[in-house]
């Protein structure tokens, strides 16, 4: 190689190497925006929802505020609370409509918003989010049995519904969309950079799973293209014999409430 061409593939390298190094600190400095898409809702404005609920506001301390909204089933006889910690775009108003699958079975249904979205106030990092998780348990157990209680998440919330069963008794955990881990999850996208160490967020999801001892459901489709199947399908390792991962044949990340084999476990799951 002469000395012409040894300058021409330095520069190459050069170039290769500073554009790998844009595109990294880039995805580092806004993992936060590729993570969270939250809707700011006015605080003064009512939400309205075609449901029976009740909002409250959850102080977490000086600062942060989290919005809740309680939806209730009609008849006033409950089987318990499902805790639903949901996805990372918008706010409550995005996933009101799936409180039926719950209301429906005699549950009642609580969302809250994370930090930043809807009504919610404060500082959102992984810590608080498990401590306001947390937080949110214990407000249900001083009303419910922990029997009576159920942990649901979709997609982001699955793995703060599984850090909080990993934690607390409760009695069971209906992960829908879930991920191995965050890094593992970003790896999906952008394999050619240390994820483990750049990311901001690490929600462990197949750690806490193993902590868990009482009955796992997971529900996953094989065309989900936001949280790859091949992601979640490594959680299988991780499950209990008598856990189930329902695999979805054609579901995305959005539709699997549109799948009647969906609803025909999740109905299963909240009549027993």
């Amino acid at each position: 190689m002469n000395s012409k061409s040894k300058k021409v593939l330095f520069r190459w390298c050069k170039f290769i190497v500073l554009l790998y190094s844009v595109i990294g600190l880039a995805l580092f400095c806004l993992q936060d925006f590729i993570l969270f898409h939250p809707t700011v809702v006015e605080r003064n404005i009512p939400w309205k929802f075609d449901v029976p609920f009740e909002e409250m506001d959850l102080p977490f301390n000086s600062t942060d505020t989290l919005n809740l909204v309680k939806f209730f089933p009609k008849d006033s006889l409950r089987k318990g609370v499902v805790i639903y910690f949901h996805g990372n775009k918008e706010n409550i108003g995005r996933y009101a409509k799936f409180a039926t699958n719950f209301t429906k079975q005699g549950y009642e249904v609580w969302m809250e918003d994370y930090p930043g979205f809807g009504k919610s106030v404060g500082i959102r990092n992984e810590q608080n989010l498990y401590l306001q998780a947390q937080q949110l348990y214990q407000l249900a157990l001083s009303r419910y049995h922990k029997d009576s209680i159920v942990l649901y998440g979709k997609s982001l919330g699955t793995g703060i519904a599984a850090y909080l069963a990993a934690v607390k008794e409760c009695k069971q955990l209906i992960l829908e969309t879930p991920y191995y881990s965050i890094p593992a999850l970003f790896d999906k996208y952008a394999p050619v950079y240390p994820n483990s160490l750049m990311a901001n967020y690490k929600i462990p999801t197949n750690e806490y799973l193993q902590k868990v001892k009482y009955p796992i459901t997971i529900f996953h489709g094989t065309d989900d293209v936001v949280i790859r199947y091949s992601c979640a399908a490594k959680l299988k390792t991780v499950l209990k014999p008598t856990d189930q991962f329902i695999t979805i044949e054609g579901g995305t990340h959005h539709n699997l409430n549109n799948f009647p084999v969906f609803h025909s476990v999740l109905d299963s799951l909240l009549t027993n």
